[in-house]
């Protein structure tokens, strides 16, 4: 699997916990009424999952797909935006 499609995981999989941790946070506000340690336990537990993005960078300069710039964007770069590199190709 490329680089390209092991970050497009990564993304869903952020799209999917940050779904997951509004309805978590919604729901013990219902029960429980307003509380902060559920907005808590939920931004901590989306940078835990997150902490892997650092991971995905290019296999040949090294730059996060990603950072564009000094801003980081919810979806990857396809080709690298450093030296161009096809990053959805094998090898």
């Amino acid at each position: 699997m490329t680089i390209y499609r092991l970050a497009v995981r990564h993304a869903q999989l952020m799209l999917f916990a940050t779904l997951a941790a509004f309805m978590f946070v919604i729901t013990v506000d219902k029960w429980l009424g307003h509380s902060t340690w559920a907005f808590a336990v939920a931004v901590l537990l989306l940078i835990v999952i997150n902490v892997r993005i650092r991971l995905f960078n290019c296999p040949k300069c090294g730059k996060n797909l990603f950072f564009r710039g000094m801003i980081i964007v919810p979806w990857p770069n396809k080709t690298c935006g450093q030296c161009g590199t096809d990053l959805d190709q094998p090898g």
